[in-house]
C-alpha cells in the first residue's frame, strides 16, 4: 500500500473516531417539577422541546452572559441592578442570587471576560474586577465613560466580539431624526481596557443584539424600527455586517425598500445594505443566537433564534416570542415562531416579554423576561 493512501485511511479512521457517532445525553430535567405561578404550560414548543423556570424574582432581567464556571451574570435596564446567579446544588434551577450594584444608570449590557465583568450603562462601561471570587463584596472602576448622556435608546447591549474588542452600540437619540454627531445610530468597539474607542458602523437605529457567525464571523445584529408609521411598517430587522463601515439606512431608509417620509428624499434606500430579514413591524428583536449545540435537532443547526421583546406602538400586540430565522449560506429562507404563548392574542395582553437569549454548555436555551421577573430554560427531549 503507498503511504498517502496508507494516511488518507489513518485519516477517515481518526474522523469516525472523533465524530459524535453517539448522541449527546439530553440536558437534565429539573429534579422537581416547577411549582411557581408562571403559566409556562402556556408556552408553545416545537415537538420534543420542554420549558422551565430556571429563576424567579430576577426583577428586570434583561442582557445575560455566562462565565465558563457556570456563573449567569444579568443586567437590567429600570431597576439599575446588575446580578449574578448561581445554581450552586445542580438541579437545574437558581438558587442564589447577588446583587452586585444597584442604582446604576440603565445597566442593560452584561459582558464576561478573563474573570472580570463589564457593566455597560448609558454613558460609560464599568468593569468588576475578579468577580466571581468577590461577589460578596464586589467593587468597580470606569473604563470609558465618554459615550452621550442621551437616555432615549440609550440602554446597550455589549459583548466582546472574536478580536477580543468589546462591542458597544450607541442608538438615536429620538424616535427619527438625523444627528450631526456621528456617534449615535452606530456599533462601537474598543479594546478591554477602554482604550481605542472607535465607531465602526452607521445608520443602526437601536440594536439591542448582536452575535457572530460561528462559521464566517460575521457580525449579525437586530434593530428595532422607527414608531409612528402605522401598525405595519416598518418592518424591524436583522441585519449582517461582513465588514466594517457599511450603513444600514437610518434615518433615511427602513426594511431595505421603504424611504422615511421624513429624510428619504435626501438618499435613495440603494445607498445602503439591506436586512437579511424583515422581521414583524413593532417586535422589538432584541437578543439573539445562532444555534450551535449539537443537543438541538440537526435541522435547526446554524439558524438563528431571536428573542421578540413585543410591540408597543401598535393597536393590536405581535411580538413576545423566540422566532426562528432559517438560513441558507448568509440568505433567510423563512422566518417563523419558535417559543410562543407569552401573548394572549384574543386578549391582547401579555403576561411576558422576551429580552435575551443564552446558551448553556448542556444545549440548554436560556431566556430572559423583564416583564415576569424570570429567566425560563428551554431544552429539546428528544
Amino acid at each position: 500500500m503507498k503511504i498517502h493512501q496508507l494516511s488518507t485511511i489513518l485519516v477517515m479512521i481518526l474522523a469516525v473516531a472523533c465524530s459524535n457517532i453517539n448522541p449527546p445525553d439530553p440536558p437534565k430535567a429539573p429534579s422537581e417539577p416547577y411549582a411557581g405561578n408562571l403559566p409556562i404550560d402556556q408556552i408553545e414548543l416545537p415537538e420534543g422541546f420542554a420549558i422551565d423556570v430556571y429563576a424567579e424574582d430576577v426583577e428586570n432581567a434583561r442582557s445575560m452572559d455566562l462565565s465558563p464556571n457556570g456563573t449567569l451574570f444579568v443586567g437590567t435596564r429600570s431597576k439599575g441592578s446588575v446580578y449574578a446567579l448561581q445554581d450552586t446544588d445542580g438541579d437545574m434551577r437558581i438558587d442564589k442570587q447577588y446583587e452586585l450594584a444597584k442604582k446604576l444608570k440603565l445597566p442593560n449590557g452584561v459582558a464576561f471576560r478573563d474573570g472580570d465583568l463589564y457593566v455597560a450603562e448609558v454613558n460609560r462601561i464599568i468593569k468588576f474586577p475578579d468577580i466571581e471570587n468577590n461577589l460578596d463584596n464586589p467593587t468597580f472602576e470606569v473604563i470609558y465613560d465618554e459615550y452621550p448622556t442621551e437616555t432615549h435608546h440609550g440602554w446597550k447591549f455589549i459583548s466582546f466580539g472574536p478580536d477580543g474588542k468589546l462591542y458597544v452600540p450607541v442608538g438615536a437619540p429620538c424616535n427619527i431624526c438625523e444627528s450631526e454627531d456621528e456617534v449615535f445610530a452606530s456599533l462601537t468597539r474598543m479594546n478591554a481596557d477602554g482604550s481605542d474607542m472607535e465607531i465602526i458602523q452607521h445608520g443602526i437605529r437601536n440594536t439591542v443584539g448582536f452575535t457572530w457567525h460561528p462559521e464566517t464571523g460575521d457580525l449579525w445584529f437586530t434593530d428595532n424600527g422607527r414608531d409612528w408609521l402605522g401598525d405595519d411598517i416598518p418592518a424591524c430587522e436583522l441585519n449582517r455586517a461582513s465588514k466594517d463601515h457599511m450603513h444600514f439606512g437610518y434615518p433615511y431608509c427602513h426594511q431595505g425598500d421603504l424611504a422615511d417620509p421624513d429624510f428619504g428624499d435626501k438618499k435613495p434606500c440603494s445607498d445602503f445594505t439591506p436586512p437579511v430579514q424583515n422581521l414583524g413591524p413593532h417586535t422589538a428583536p432584541l437578543g439573539l443566537e445562532f444555534v450551535t449545540t449539537s443537543n438541538f435537532p440537526a435541522e435547526l443547526q446554524s439558524h438563528v433564534l431571536i428573542a421578540e421583546h413585543g410591540s408597543w406602538n401598535r393597536s393590536k400586540k405581535i411580538g413576545y416570542q423566540v422566532s426562528l430565522v432559517k438560513l441558507d449560506g448568509d440568505q433567510a429562507i423563512s422566518y417563523e415562531p419558535f417559543a410562543s404563548g407569552w401573548l394572549d392574542k384574543e386578549a391582547d395582553e401579555a403576561w411576558g416579554r422576551p429580552v435575551d437569549i443564552e446558551f448553556l454548555p448542556d444545549g440548554t436555551m436560556l431566556v430572559s423576561d423583564d416583564f415576569a421577573n424570570a429567566i425560563y430554560r428551554i431544552y429539546y427531549k428528544g
